[in-house]
């Protein structure tokens, strides 16, 4: 089976910046209310743990992906005790023209999603209009945690890039669902039931794999050059993407062990038990890597994520939120970091510390404009030299 589902990629060579001028929030985590006017530039939030910094980048992360980064649960992002979540963010481009992106939320009722004041009737429209890439340390599953944590990672990143992943993701698991109910019945029911939804997982399946192995391909050789520049090629790694599909046709993989699979009762063969494999000098980085091994391969991924993004996107610069990301990181690869997102290719950046002294030696050797807040108990003010000292 090898209809192919998804259109030959566009690829932008101008790329255009879109910049986050306003962004205004009501009751998201701990943060109450909120009005900022940010830097075209760079953005700064300093304050100490638990004050509220990883949640403003989650509430502009929310509003490119339609969720929270830190939890599955919409009503989880609602303030305690309150009703109404608000998050609206006013954005730029380059030429002028202008975004409005608003979210709502009331207790009880399901979120809603506008764009210039019309409601999104599919909320998978508006993924990828302002993608974004996130390094953080809830970035650790994805070395430590089980092989969804890495499917999620590919899913998010494609899906920024073409709609029609999305679409085809959503189709698939919808049909390993519906497969997985029919494999818990008594008495199992007709082969012909199985049928019907065991070739949506194929067609749907292999169009999956073809989109996951053309990304991890293309992934790979940036990956490296990025983790090479930030380790000044101490070290090796690699990604290396494993299917069920790379078995066979996928249809007759799954039908093969049907019998097993009620006995289980569930769908042990498929495109939802996809591995991205990730190695330091060819062993598994999840058995030998230090905490400052870890971080620098997790960032250099996501850079190349940004890459990657900025070349299949709808022609927009992501934005790029770094979350507390130079803490267990020596001094020499936080400088390589540093010199690699002072580069032109990079757009708006959001920093998070806790160390004032610390921003002041990544500010003083990056050209952009910048802004710095301070962040205590949910509260994002301005940052003032004579009140504020961290």
């Amino acid at each position: 089976m090898h209809t192919n589902i998804f259109p030959p990629h566009r690829f932008f060579r101008t790329f255009v910046r879109m910049i986050l001028r306003q962004l205004s929030i009501l009751n998201y985590k701990n943060i109450r209310e909120a009005q900022l006017t940010l830097s075209p530039g760079i953005n700064c939030f300093i304050g100490h743990n638990g004050e509220g910094k990883t949640n403003l980048l989650d509430a502009v992360y929310f509003l490119s992906m339609c969720k929270s980064q830190t939890t599955t649960q919409d009503s989880m992002v609602v303030t305690h005790g309150q009703e109404v979540m608000a998050v609206q963010g006013s954005y730029e481009r380059e030429d002028g023209s202008q975004e409005d992106i608003h979210c709502g939320m009331k207790a009880g009722q399901k979120k809603v999603f506008r764009r210039a004041k019309k409601a999104y009737k599919r909320l998978a429209e508006h993924i990828g209009l302002i993608p974004v890439v996130v390094i953080s340390p809830a970035d650790q599953p994805l070395i430590s945690g089980g092989s969804e944590e890495r499917r999620r990672f590919m899913d998010i990143v494609i899906s920024q890039s073409d709609a029609n992943y999305l679409e085809a993701l959503t189709r698939y698991n919808k049909a390993l669902q519906q497969r997985n109910a029919l494999l818990k019945m008594e008495p199992v029911p007709d082969a012909e039931l199985f049928a019907i939804w065991e070739e949506q997982m194929a067609l749907y399946g292999e169009a999956i794999h073809r989109r996951r192995q053309a990304f991890v391909e293309e992934l790979v050789p940036e990956f490296q050059k990025f983790y090479s520049h930030i380790s000044q090629e101490h070290e090796q790694v690699g990604l290396k993407y494993t299917s069920h599909c790379q078995r066979g046709p996928l249809l007759e993989v799954i039908r093969r062990d049907r019998q097993k699979d009620i006995i289980m009762g569930y769908s042990l063969h498929g495109v939802h038990k996809d591995e991205l494999e990730m190695t330091l000098d060819g062993f598994p980085i999840k058995r030998e890597g230090s905490q400052g091994q870890n971080k620098t391969f997790l960032t250099a991924l996501k850079l190349a994520q940004f890459n990657y993004l900025h070349l299949h996107g709808r022609g927009t610069t992501p934005l790029l939120l770094l979350d507390d990301i130079f803490d267990k990181l020596d001094a020499r690869r936080v400088e390589k970091i540093v010199d690699l997102v002072n580069g032109e290719q990079f757009g708006q950046i959001f920093i998070t510390d806790t160390n004032r002294d610390h921003l002041n030696c990544i500010l003083e050797n990056l050209h952009s404009d910048h802004r710095i807040f301070y962040v205590e108990a949910g509260n994002i003010t301005p940052w003032n030299e004579e009140k504020q000292k961290i």
